[in-house]
């Protein structure tokens, strides 16, 4: 009965990971990571075969993506020209467009990135949509490497 429970909890919170990999806030891979440790745990009570080392190799990606999904966009905002400005700007637009409709954080995400830039750090126009095209980029890589990260931990539950 627990392993069942388990198992189950463990498609809820992979399910969770992929939607954390895209919504700010939420910590998707460590979510699936967690996902991959019901599995585990139910292991020993019957459940799915997983070894400890593949639960501890799927750790340390863990880790290192949720590092880099802090350094990535900051490196790649910072050679595009980009300021601090510009990634809360960016930010704060995803955060208001995820209201809006799924698919408004990409437009609101690099509307208040070029926002930020223009008016708090008196950019150009071509130089702040510059700087906001490289705040996306990073917001995309980031996001991206969550989104696979945590769709093969998704695609080992199975």
């Amino acid at each position: 009965m627990l392993s069942t429970v388990l198992i189950v909890l463990a498609f809820i919170l992979c399910i969770l990971g992929i939607i954390g990999s895209i919504v700010p806030g939420m910590p998707g891979p460590p979510l699936s990571w967690i996902g991959l440790l019901c599995i585990y745990l139910s292991h020993s009570m019957g459940g799915a075969d997983m070894s400890l080392t593949f639960l501890l190799i799927w750790l340390g990606i863990t880790i290192a993506v949720t590092v880099l999904d802090y350094i990535v966009p900051a490196k790649v905002t910072k050679l595009a020209g980009g300021s601090k400005a510009g990634s809360r700007g960016a930010l704060i637009g995803m955060i208001i467009g995820i209201f809006l409709t799924p698919i408004g954080m990409i437009p609101c995400s690099l509307l208040g990135a070029f926002l930020a830039e223009m008016f708090q750090e008196d950019k150009s126009a071509a130089d702040a949509l510059k700087s906001a095209l490289g705040c996306f980029l990073g917001f995309l890589i980031g996001t991206g490497m969550k989104l696979l990260v945590s769709g093969i931990m998704l695609y080992y539950l199975f």
